[in-house]
C-alpha cells in the first residue's frame, strides 16, 4: 500500500519519488539506540500493567494515564528529553502509565466495553483515594467512559475523538472499505493486525505520509530531529495487534454508526456521554489533527484548542508550552486528597 501512495503522490514528479525512496531507507538504516527498561509495574490486572512514574516523596492523587489502544503506549515517554510521564513527575505529580500489553487470539471476544470493564476499572479501583484520569487519542474515550461508571478526580482529554461523524462521508467510507476488505482475515484470526490500522491512517493523510520521508531524505543523520523522527516512526509502525470485537467496535459501531457521539454507547448498561460527567475536565484539541480532526471532539465546556499535530501535541517542539503546562496547571488546581 506504501508503494501504491508513493505512485499516486510523485506520479508527476520521479524527483520526489526518489527522495522519498531515499528517506524510507534512511529510515530503515537509521541506528537505534538501547531499548530502555520499562518502569516498574505498580499493578496489574490480566495483560495490562500500571506503571509507575511517580516522583519520590511526591503526595496527591494518582494520574492514571491511558494511551490508545492502537500503538504502543510510550509515545507518552518517547524520549527522556520528550516525556510527559517524567515532565509531570518533575513537576511533583504521580504518574501511572496504563499499558495494555499484547493480547493472544484466545481474546477475541474482548472489545472496547470490555477494555474498560474488565481492566480499566479494576485497576482504578486499586487506588484507596480517586484518581485522576488522562487520556490520549482513543484512551481518551475510553477514559470518558471510565468517568461515567466510577468515581474519579478528574478527566483529561488530549485528543481523544468523540463525535466520529467529525471525521467526515469519503474518511469514514474509506475506512469502511478497508474494515470490509480485511474484516474475513482478522474474524480468521481473532485479531487485528497492526498493518491493517496503519493503513487506515494512511488513507487520513497520504500525501502528508509520503512528504514526511522526502523531509526526512535531507536531514542530518545524527541530527536530533532526525532521532526523533526515528523514534516516532518506530512507534507509529509498531503496536500490538487488537482482539477481533475491539477492531470490529472501533470500525462499525464507532467510526461507522458513532455511537458515542449519537449517545448510543453503552457500557455495562449505563449511557456514555459527556455531559454525564460529574469531574472536572479538561480537553485539549488540536486544530490542524488528522489523525484525531478537531470537528471528532467531545467539546467539554474547559475546551482548549492548540495549533499541533496528533502527535506533536505530545511530543513536538511545543508541546510543552501547549499541553504539558496548561495540563500540569489544571491538575493542580484539583484537591490533592478526597
Amino acid at each position: 500500500m506504501f508503494l501504491d501512495m508513493l505512485r499516486d503522490q510523485t506520479a508527476d514528479s520521479p524527483e520526489r519519488r526518489a527522495a522519498a525512496l531515499a528517506g524510507l531507507r534512511a529510515y530503515q538504516d537509521a541506528p537505534r539506540g538501547k531499548l530502555r527498561k520499562p518502569m516498574p509495574t505498580r499493578f496489574r490486572k490480566g495483560k495490562a500493567r500500571l506503571r509507575d512514574y511517580g516522583a519520590k516523596g511526591a503526595t496527591g492523587r494518582a494520574v492514571i494515564v491511558i494511551p490508545s489502544l492502537i500503538n504502543p503506549p510510550h509515545i507518552l515517554d518517547l524520549r527522556r528529553e520528550s516525556s510527559l510521564l517524567r515532565w509531570l513527575a518533575d513537576q511533583g505529580h504521580r504518574p501511572f502509565l496504563l499499558d495494555w500489553g499484547t493480547q493472544e487470539p484466545k481474546a477475541r471476544g474482548l472489545d472496547v466495553n470490555a477494555h474498560i470493564t474488565r481492566i480499566l476499572l479494576p485497576l482504578i479501583a486499586k487506588f484507596p483515594v480517586p484518581p485522576i484520569l488522562v487520556g490520549y487519542c482513543l484512551g481518551g474515550t475510553m477514559a470518558l467512559a471510565a468517568a461515567c461508571l466510577t468515581e474519579v478526580a478528574g478527566l483529561a482529554l488530549i485528543a481523544s475523538p468523540w463525535h466520529f461523524s467529525g471525521y467526515g462521508t469519503a474518511a469514514r467510507g474509506e475506512m469502511a472499505a478497508l474494515w470490509a476488505s480485511a474484516k474475513p482475515a482478522c474474524e480468521a484470526l481473532g485479531l487485528v493486525p497492526m498493518e491493517v490500522l496503519q493503513s487506515g491512517f494512511w488513507r487520513l493523510d497520504p500525501a502528508r505520509t509520503i512528504a514526511k520521508y522526502e523531509a526526512f531524505a535531507r536531514q542530518e543523520s545524527d541530527s536530533d530531529a532526525a532521532r526523533t523522527f526515528v523514534a516516532m516512526e518506530d512507534w507509529a509502525n509498531g503496536g500490538a495487534p487488537l482482539p477481533f470485537a475491539t477492531g470490529r467496535q472501533v470500525f462499525e459501531d464507532f467510526i461507522a454508526a458513532d455511537t458515542p457521539g449519537t449517545e448510543a454507547w453503552r457500557v455495562a448498561g449505563v449511557p456514555i456521554a459527556p455531559a454525564a460527567l460529574t469531574c472536572p475536565a479538561i480537553e485539549f484539541v488540536s486544530l490542524n489533527d488528522r489523525i484525531v480532526p478537531a470537528a471528532s471532539a467531545a467539546n467539554v465546556p474547559d475546551r482548549r484548542d492548540i495549533g499541533a499535530g496528533h502527535v506533536g501535541m505530545i511530543v513536538g517542539r511545543g508541546a510543552r508550552a501547549q499541553v504539558w503546562e496548561p495540563l500540569s496547571h489544571w491538575l493542580n488546581t484539583l484537591p490533592r486528597s478526597k
